[in-house]
């Protein structure tokens, strides 16, 4: 029980200071951007399929110890109760494209009219909708594990939406764009997805039963999960500062239509975390599985929305910096509805056991 606590009141230590974590780990990368540009040049060497392999290294360690949790007899399990799934996929699927829709367009074309002017309102459009089509894959393991998720829920919940993301991106962001031939870079999806949910979760599973066949499963839970219990944050705080240095220059130019962009992108981000959280509420899901669905529908996959936006309209398009301020506004705004899940934790029923 004494261990349980120390890590309880561990992850609360985090969680109370990573806000301030964050924003000194952003304004870090933007400065290394702007005045050591060699180090962000000398990473962005190491790609593969418009993916960064130093970025996706310390990714991976975000959610290794979260597939650390992962036992396969509570994921069999999630088809006993499959309203969570049913929570994720409409929000997804048949809502969040379309409401980022509707929100970018009132904001760019009327709202923001005055100051943004049509032709990059356009391109600011296009960027809003290749994010909103585009749900999070890597990072919702994070913000599942800060608001204690189900981690076999989760990965369920993330794997069937990355399957659904092989036949539905293509034709809503083409239906939504209003153009036909819109491209899909399989390599950067299929990589993005081996790397951080297959070989994570495989990781996890081997490391899972390997500990408790030889120490036993008290000892696993006790004495080795707490072993990594700063490891994700270590890792999203480094992720950041390497992410930022790769866009200091682009932030730094565009500040006040980064300004603009960033509003309605947050506005969505806040809706569709309280639709999907509401339904999860009156369905009565308990919390582990109604924060995860929260989360993976106000979070998005923006390594994909980037390099779709690049490969379709250049990587000097205004497009792709719509989609560089989805990454910008995510990470503070994803922090804030940890702290409301956490909060309203006692809205919801306890999952047995």
């Amino acid at each position: 029980m004494s261990g349980t606590e120390k890590r309880d009141s561990g992850i609360g230590f985090f969680e109370k200071n990573l806000s301030v974590w964050v924003i000194l780990c952003m304004a870090a990368g933007i400065l290394i951007g702007r005045f050591l540009p060699a180090v962000p040049e000398t990473l962005s060497r190491f790609e593969y399929a418009q993916v960064s392999i130093p970025m996706a290294v310390l990714i991976w360690l975000m959610i290794y110890p979260m597939m650390l949790k992962v036992d396969f007899t509570s994921v069999k399990n999630v088809g006993k109760s499959p309203k969570g799934l049913y929570v994720t996929w409409v929000t997804n699927w048949l809502i969040k494209p379309f409401t980022m829709y509707g929100i970018a367009s009132l904001f760019f074309f009327v709202l923001f009219k005055a100051f943004i002017p049509e032709n990059l309102a356009r391109d600011y459009l296009a960027g809003a909708i290749l994010l909103g089509a585009a749900p999070c894959t890597a990072m919702v393991f994070v913000w599942s594990h800060l608001t204690r998720g189900n981690p076999a829920y989760t990965v369920v919940q993330v794997a069937t939406n990355d399957l659904i993301i092989l036949v539905a991106f293509t034709p809503i962001v083409a239906f939504l764009l209003g153009v036909g031939g819109v491209s899909i870079p399989w390599a950067t999806l299929i990589l993005s997805v081996v790397l951080f949910v297959v070989l994570p979760l495989a990781a996890g599973v081997l490391t899972r039963r390997a500990i408790i066949a030889k120490h036993g499963e008290r000892w696993f839970h006790d004495a080795f999960i707490p072993k990594f219990s700063g490891v994700t944050v270590t890792g999203l705080l480094l992720t950041l500062v390497i992410l930022f240095s790769f866009q200091g220059s682009v932030i730094l130019e565009n500040p006040g239509h980064i300004l603009l962009i960033a509003v309605p992108l947050t506005l969505q981000t806040f809706l569709i975390f309280f639709i999907a959280y509401g339904a999860s509420r009156i369905l009565k899901l308990p919390h582990d599985i109604a924060a995860s669905a929260g989360m993976i529908g106000a979070s998005n996959f923006f390594e994909l929305a980037v390099a779709v936006a690049i490969s379709l309209f250049g990587s000097d398009s205004p497009v792709v910096l719509a989609t560089i301020v989805g990454v910008l506004v995510e990470v503070p705004v994803m922090l804030m509805l940890v702290r409301i899940a956490n909060r309203t934790a006692g809205w919801f029923r306890v999952r047995a056991g």
